[in-house]
């Protein structure tokens, strides 16, 4: 995990002035060998896709079709929680405001797992082909180098409405259009969705 010092940031579209205590975020996206020993460990339901993951060729990529209960369930199997949006944001953009983890620029290859794959995966039937190993992108890094905070796959928040009809979920996709991996950008989804670009994730503590 990386720490993340307490102090003010510059959060959302508005660039609102917020503060945050001291926490830290993993380095990482969970991978699918890390939620494979986590599925081993409690005996929970495989995510969807997970067919599709082939243990060989995956388990450095991020885990996906993971609903939000089952990555609560993940943090608090190992101590530690989802972030809340706003600490998500802190991740990404630093205190800087910038746009995106590693600066201003508009994202490209150098960068992230950004659009340029059509809807249907390269490899027909097998979503994991999408992604890329978690920490292929050393220029992506964000202020406090924690990797894979733009693109790749959208990751899920605490955060949500009062009543958790939605989570909202952070970072945009392989999929995803430029402005879609902004770091102050909102993405609002159901927590029981299982998509093959939303159900990655990272913990806090």
């Amino acid at each position: 995990m990386v720490l993340v010092p307490a102090g003010e940031f510059l959060y959302g579209d508005t660039n609102e002035r917020v503060s945050l205590p001291t926490f830290y975020m993993d380095k990482y996206e969970v991978t699918v060998g890390h939620y494979e020993s986590f599925l081993q460990t409690t005996g929970r339901m495989k995510p969807k896709y997970w067919d599709q993951a082939r243990q060989d060729s995956a388990q450095n990529r991020p885990v996906i079709g993971v609903d939000w209960y089952d990555a609560f369930a993940y943090c608090h199997q190992y101590g530690k929680r989802l972030p809340t949006q706003q600490e998500w944001e802190k991740a990404a953009r630093g205190t800087d405001g910038r746009t995106y983890p590693w600066g201003n620029v508009e994202p490209s290859s150098r960068y992230a797992n950004v659009a340029g794959k059509d809807w249907v995966d390269p490899i027909p039937g097998n979503y994991y082909s999408g992604l890329n190993e978690v920490g292929s992108y050393e220029d992506g890094r964000s202020p406090y180098g924690i990797h894979d905070l733009a693109g790749n796959v959208w990751e899920w928040t605490s955060s949500g409405d009062p009543n958790n009809l939605v989570k909202v979920v952070r970072g945009g996709s392989w999929h995803d259009e430029p402005k879609n991996l902004r770091s102050a950008t909102v993405n609002l989804v159901e927590p029981s969705v299982r998509w093959a670009i939303v159900g990655g994730f990272r913990c806090a503590q």
